[in-house]
């Protein structure tokens, strides 16, 4: 394995979406042709599936060093309102534009940090998009929560509202470690809202965990998991940290790259980690994701509905998802957008009645079977092109890259039907690189991605 590792060890994306947002077509993007496309796939798919929401709520006290989402640092909570306000405004626009009220499937909370907000703010934002909006039979909607501001206030509105399912950024509970990452959390802070979580009747709770934080040892991982078997969230999202301070500048480097653990020491962090979260009765979802057996990702895994895109694993699958506020990015199957990464420029554009996208991709007909391999991968562990529309001109020159990986035991292939073995669930994103037609034929002049493993 250690072999493996050193060898597949590369930079790489984490296909989120196909194509990765680096190689996305901005110039022949245009707002009109995504509200053409979002127009297209809702007429196609609103009735039988619904859409996803996803609302960025880009706020948190104080920065986290290892974070590479979009935020913005402040103490001042007077910027709730303004922020909200144009997040309603952009969603009236967007019902307005598909010409009835969607059928809301999912729904999701991120940031950030979304507890930013008070309880009556996050009531006065979700009762807004319900107005507009129709609830699906089975929806499924969700938020992030901070574990030292999540309060039983927030908790109880938002699953009066209609929320099951919570996820707590936990990371590591090394004080070693959360010092670095300026992310203190003592465990009994994540303890009392976990229980409080559960006594409000959530249905699905869930913890973030990193491995290969500066610092970090099997000690301080292994006691990390140890605490939380005693809490027994339903889903454990255990993320490799993605160092890219080349991207996101000053947060990142707030400490030494020699901090880090070694690519040896990081994947040891993983697979002893992966095995005693097994040894607990979790499973391995996809990438990155363990889950009850009793847990809807985990059942959403065994009988292949499973999906994936902008807001990670989801066990309810739907063609559309619309991104709401500053940064987020839609997705309606055909196309990309993605809106102002300033938040002064979100809310300026909104205020003057545009949909704020700033650049995006349409997909071509190569680009859709493409990223319908990669999701099969990314999911399902397997793809097939026996389906006449599975087919890809360069067919033959994505088998001859993926031979050494037959060799190395991390596929089983043959014409027409590929499977990732339990060896090669670790390189899952090295075996969809060779898909990546985009990425293969202009191949970047600098790094861009964080490394696979």
């Amino acid at each position: 394995m250690k072999q493996l590792i050193r060898k597949y060890n590369v930079p790489g994306p984490r296909y989120t979406s196909y194509p990765t947002v680096p190689y996305w077509d901005s110039g022949t993007f245009s707002a009109d042709l995504w509200q053409q496309s979002l127009i297209k796939s809702f007429a196609e798919s609103n009735d039988k599936d619904g859409i996803s929401l996803y609302i960025h709520l880009p706020f948190c006290e104080s920065l986290c060093t290892f974070c590479a989402c979009h935020k913005r640092i402040t103490k001042q909570h007077s910027v709730e309102r303004p922020y909200l306000e144009a997040v309603i405004k952009e969603w009236e626009m967007y019902v307005g534009l598909l010409g009835k009220k969607p059928v809301l499937t999912e729904l999701h909370l991120g940031g950030g940090t979304p507890t930013f907000f008070s309880a009556a703010n996050l009531k006065l934002l979700i009762e807004a998009i319900f107005s507009k909006a129709i609830i699906g039979n089975r929806p499924e909607f969700s938020f992030e929560g901070h574990p030292n501001n999540t309060t039983k206030e927030h908790l109880q509105t938002l699953y009066n509202l209609g929320f099951k399912r919570v996820s707590f950024g936990v990371q590591d509970y090394g004080p070693k470690v959360q010092k670095t990452i300026h992310r203190i959390q003592p465990f009994e802070n994540v303890k009392a809202v976990t229980l409080a979580a559960r006594a409000t009747g959530y249905e699905s709770i869930s913890h973030d965990l990193i491995f290969g934080l500066p610092f970090q040892t099997w000690n301080s991982m292994s006691e990390t998991i140890e605490k939380t078997k005693s809490l027994k969230p339903d889903r454990i999202a255990f993320y490799s940290y993605a160092h890219v301070p080349w991207i996101k500048g000053v947060g990142q480097r707030g400490f030494d790259e020699n901090d880090l653990p070694t690519p040896d020491q990081k994947r040891e962090l993983y697979e002893k980690g992966k095995e005693l979260l097994s040894t607990l009765g979790y499973i391995e979802i996809g990438m990155d994701h363990f889950a009850l057996p009793t847990d809807s990702l985990y059942k959403s895994m065994e009988n292949k509905t499973i999906h994936r895109n902008f807001m990670g694993y989801s066990s309810s699958s739907t063609q559309l998802m619309i991104g709401l506020g500053m940064s987020a990015i839609s997705d309606s199957w055909y196309a990309f957008a993605q809106n102002e990464k300033s938040t002064e420029e979100y809310i300026k554009k909104v205020n003057e009645g545009k949909i704020p996208v700033v650049r995006g991709h349409v997909l071509n007909n190569e680009d859709l079977v493409v990223r319908r391999h990669i999701l099969n991968l990314m999911c399902l562990l397997e793809t097939s092109w026996k389906d006449e529309k599975m087919q890809l001109a360069e067919k033959n020159a994505i088998i001859v890259r993926l031979l050494e990986m037959e060799n190395d035991g991390l596929i089983m292939l043959n014409d027409c039907h590929l499977k990732v073995t339990e060896k090669g669930r670790t390189f899952v994103r090295n075996i969809a690189m060779a898909f990546d037609l985009r990425m293969i034929r202009h191949q970047p002049e600098s790094r861009i991605f964080s490394m696979t493993i």
